[in-house]
């Protein structure tokens, strides 16, 4: 099918619009994106005049204007993406206070237990020691760590949940050299 432009394109909306949504939805998995990237496609064809366009070769034209706008948008939101933390400012900052105040429960929970086992659980999560450090620092035997260890954060897990099953949820604690 020859014929003018206008009339070509006309026909190629009425024909073949739905499956060229179709096409540009597969593409971006947006119904919206996909109706502004046919229309965008439709007005680069046939924003002005193309002289000997049959429906099949204008379909074909609209195809790859839908095709190289996700490429282009792709290559955009690419580069964006690897530079945008240098120009964007959180929307929101999260306070701190919530963490500030488990923090503070925590601490107040390890100076709840017996002092062996505070003792350990602070060398061994916050000085990060092994327990065979822990028991050099202690004069204690390895095993009799492993055991503060074992009851300190049985203790801390029980205060944090009240039914005491947070080590069977999240996998248990790792306690370790």
């Amino acid at each position: 099918m020859g014929g003018s432009w206008s009339a070509v394109a006309e026909t190629l909306v009425v024909e073949r619009g739905a499956a060229l949504s179709r096409y540009a939805y597969l593409l971006t998995g947006n119904v919206d994106d996909a109706a502004d990237l046919v229309q965008d496609a439709l007005v680069r064809t046939f924003g002005q005049p193309r002289m000997g366009l049959t429906l099949p070769r204008a379909e074909a034209y609209v195809r790859r204007a839908i095709l190289n706008a996700v490429i282009d948008r792709s290559r955009r939101n690419g580069t964006w993406r690897r530079v945008r933390h240098l120009a964007l400012a959180p929307e929101s900052v999260e306070s701190s206070a919530a963490a500030s105040d488990e923090r503070l429960d925590l601490a107040a929970r390890v100076r709840r237990l017996a002092p062996r086992q505070a003792a350990c659980i602070v060398l061994r999560y916050y000085d990060d020691l092994t327990v065979d450090a822990i028991a050099a620092v202690l004069g204690i035997s390895s095993g009799a760590v492993k055991r503060y260890l074992s009851d300190g954060l049985k203790a801390l897990s029980s205060a944090i949940d009240p039914a005491g099953d947070r080590a069977a949820r999240t996998g248990g604690s790792h306690v370790g050299t």
